[in-house]
């Protein structure tokens, strides 16, 4: 994995947020023992606003520059064009098949996604027959960092660190890939579990196969939820599910390309966090 470290800090470059406008509302919170964090949007700056290749699929270009540098020979132009529509269609049916089997909120594994996309440019031959895993794995990270290039969010590092130091514990629930985990350590310098997230508080969504705002994400943790701070962007996805899950929450309000309100949808009309913050470093001063 060493090698997918070091794509994504050449890949990396910085961003910085851009300002909501949004009234921050911050107040103590007593009683917490643990925090978890969404990554995207609240962690990680975005620049598609949510984990990318799993939303969205239509740069033709960089995937074939991904195709390119991933050391794939073939009509790789060609493969580049087609390759976003082919890739949706794959998600389409996951989905499908999922929500078939009772999955509401279906994730897909984009590792799986890549590996069907390249066996049908094999058999469009537009690629010539090649089985490497590993290959798969940068063209995933290759592509991922050019449609959906982020950055750590001011403060992140800072609050990760204070929090840990004042001993709360620490998680993650995220929709996700396998790349996520891979961003945070090449970003942040340290492994998510060296920055002191437990990893039996880090769920991830494309090792369940489900995606916020399923509840699932939530049920296969041990912890208070009574005694449970969660910290998220989307006020479905993190609020309204962190919520029915019996946390107290805090929306972050940081950045414009990533806050989701939700304000047509019924579950989020009178739906109120705990707190607002638009600087991360801001939850130290509640907690």
């Amino acid at each position: 994995m060493k090698s997918l470290l070091q794509r994504i800090q050449n890949l990396s470059s910085p961003l910085e947020p851009i300002p909501t406008g949004t009234i921050i509302d911050l107040h103590p919170i007593d009683g917490v023992e643990t925090i978890l964090f969404d990554i995207y949007g609240t962690l990680l700056i975005s620049g598609s606003g949510d984990v990318g290749t799993a939303a969205a699929t239509d740069s033709g270009e960089a995937l074939t520059q991904s195709l390119i540098v991933s050391g794939y020979a073939g009509d790789l132009e060609r493969a580049g064009e087609l390759g976003p529509a082919l890739m949706k269609a794959e998600i389409a049916r996951w989905h499908e098949t999922a929500r078939d089997d009772g999955i509401e909120f279906p994730e897909v594994e984009i590792s799986r996604v890549w590996k069907k996309t390249i066996e049908k440019f094999h058999r469009l031959e537009l690629l010539k027959p090649d089985d490497d895993p590993q290959r798969i794995l940068q063209l995933a990270v290759e592509y991922e960092c050019r449609v959906n290039p982020v950055w750590p969010m001011p403060g992140a590092l800072e609050t990760i660190a204070f929090l840990k130091k004042r001993g709360f514990r620490l998680g993650i629930v995220s929709n996700a890939q396998f790349y996520t985990p891979l961003i945070i350590e090449a970003l942040f310098g340290k492994s998510v579990e060296a920055l002191g997230f437990d990893p039996a508080l880090c769920v991830w969504s494309y090792k369940k196969h489900h995606a916020k705002p399923s509840g699932e994400l939530f049920q296969c943790l041990e912890t208070d939820f009574s005694k449970t701070l969660y910290v998220g962007n989307d006020m479905l996805n993190d609020i309204w599910t962190a919520t029915e899950a019996g946390c107290r929450t805090v929306l972050f309000a940081g950045d414009q390309r990533s806050l989701r309100l939700r304000e047509q949808d019924k579950r989020c009309k009178k739906l109120t966090p705990t707190a607002i913050v638009d600087d991360l470093r801001q939850i130290t001063e509640m907690v």
